[in-house]
């Protein structure tokens, strides 16, 4: 660019001189007054010089900056926007908790059990606090609140004390303490009642109860025990209760009856170890019980009792004869040194775990009862590592109970007669 610039300042300086050179000399032909006249140079004036082809062209700056882009790049150490505050999820299985059973308003759930064994006698009772304690643990709530080893005559006041605590939920252990119910109910409406009532109990407006079938659960256990005798020889069984109560009654003639299903010359027989109603806790008396069995004969024991469950269990195991036991479900994975060939399950921790399900679905209601059904995996008899052959007829007995109107018609008769019609 600079080297064509140059050529047009020396074309346009040659042409100046020219004009000059003419205007000149056109002034000396037209002065008047006659003047001398000026004399001018001859010689025309030194062109520009020419511009010369290497002379050098401006380059282009290196450090000249580049386009920036529409938008800044972000910086790296750039804090990144603070989230908005959002609510936290709501736990829905825990809110139905709360709105079901929260008496007292203040977000969380406090258990209470009443039971009319001891908390650890390893059996029925410790099956409904177990569950009580793991059911609170897992949900973050308080450990719950238990008052046993209640008897009838002190029930009213002992589950009263366990009112007054703050609780929101009252699990009754079981029908033999279910009397004062319908009073404490009126009298402490805002928490809620719960009983696993067994054989049943009267329907009460602020009381909600989970009822079994004694007869077809102690059907399964005789065809068990029958099966287990067939196996392991041997023809005579004992079993070890209370007091011979009207449920007892009930369980012992539907065990015999499924028993002998099995080979009708196998026989049982009843042996009360209490020393008052509801005693199932009588250690003494129960393994003096099982000695005397044994030495006439026995070579299996039905151990239908409370905090006597493991003295008897340890006693057969060390006698080797086979040992059932009464309630818990969680009796073939136990590690206790004894060798139980299964248990009879009326589980009150599973109950309660199902009723509560019951209650928050609504299905089951404060003045409702919820019969809980005789079936394989709830109730029933379980046996620990069975021959293939029992295992075979225990399922076959539980298919009767849902299916023979004519078994289930028998096993009406025997709680009939257990609970004088």
């Amino acid at each position: 660019m600079t080297r064509r610039l140059t050529r047009k300042l020396w074309l346009l300086a040659a042409l100046l001189s020219v004009l000059t050179l003419v205007a000149a000399g056109c002034g000396n032909d037209d002065d008047d007054d006659g003047g001398a006249a000026v004399e001018q140079p001859t010689e025309a004036p030194a062109p520009a010089p020419e511009p010369t082809d290497d002379e050098p062209e401006p380059e282009p700056m290196d450090d000249e900056p580049e386009p920036m882009d529409d938008e800044p790049e972000p910086m790296d150490d750039e804090p990144e926007p603070e989230p908005e505050p959002t609510e936290p999820p709501v736990d829905l299985e825990m809110q139905a908790l709360l709105d079901t059973f929260d008496a007292n308003d203040d977000g969380t759930l406090t258990i209470g059990v009443a039971a009319a064994g001891p908390r650890d006698d390893q059996g029925y009772y410790q099956a409904l606090v177990d569950f009580a304690g793991n059911f609170s643990a897992e949900n973050g709530f308080a450990p719950p609140i238990v008052s046993d080893r209640i008897g009838s005559a002190e029930a009213a006041q002992a589950m009263a004390d366990l009112a007054a605590q703050g609780v929101d939920i009252i699990l009754v252990g079981a029908s033999e303490i279910a009397e004062p119910l319908a009073d404490l109910t009126e009298q402490f409406p805002d928490i809620f009642w719960y009983c696993n009532c067994g054989a049943g109990f009267p329907e009460t407006p602020g009381l909600a109860q989970a009822t079994d079938w004694g007869s077809p659960i102690h059907y399964t256990a005789g065809v068990a025990m029958g099966a287990v005798l067939a196996d392991y020889g041997g023809d005579t069984a004992v079993f070890l209760g209370c007091c011979d109560l009207p449920f007892e009654q009930e369980a012992y003639n539907a065990t015999v009856y499924g028993l002998q299903t099995v080979d009708p010359s196998f026989e049982m027989v009843y042996v009360s170890t209490g020393d008052f109603p509801f005693d199932f806790d009588n250690s003494a008396n129960a393994t003096a019980a099982l000695t005397n069995a044994i030495a006439e004969g026995a070579t299996l024991a039905y151990a239908y009792l409370g905090g006597a469950l493991n003295p008897v269990g340890q006693l057969a195991t060390d006698e080797g004869i086979a040992v059932f036991a009464a309630g818990p479900a969680d009796i073939c994975a136990r590690d206790d040194g004894i060798d139980w060939s299964g248990s009879i399950v009326f589980d009150g921790g599973r109950y309660a775990e199902q009723a509560l399900r019951l209650i928050i679905s609504g299905e089951l209601i404060e003045g409702g009862t919820f019969p809980f059904p005789t079936q394989q995996g709830l109730n029933g008899a379980e046996l620990c590592d069975p021959s293939a052959g029992a295992e075979a007829l225990l399922s076959d007995a539980f298919d009767a109970i849902a299916t023979d109107g004519e078994l289930l018609g028998v096993l009406g008769g025997i709680s009939g007669a257990a609970y004088g019609g």
